[in-house]
């Protein structure tokens, strides 16, 4: 799939392009108070965000599924 390094969508996780389920974007978005996001509880496997494209670093969230996935390859799911 490709795309271009600096055009990131910070509603989409950079891995699998599907909805990031980000609340803090969500509430830039529409400026709605939003519960805390779901990633705040999350435990990411060590080295998962190394995988993100250079540019997505810090722009973009990761989704609910390509943490569980990564969780369970790495054994801790």
């Amino acid at each position: 799939m490709p795309t271009t390094p600096s055009a990131f969508d910070p509603t989409r996780c950079p891995l699998c392009g599907n909805d990031n389920r980000c609340a803090m974007e969500i509430e830039r978005e529409t400026g709605e108070a939003q519960p805390p996001c779901w990633c705040v509880s999350a435990s990411f496997p060590p080295g998962l965000l190394d995988t993100l494209p250079e540019a997505a670093r810090g722009q973009a969230c990761l989704c609910p599924g390509c943490v569980a996935a990564a969780a369970q390859k790495a054994g801790g799911g």
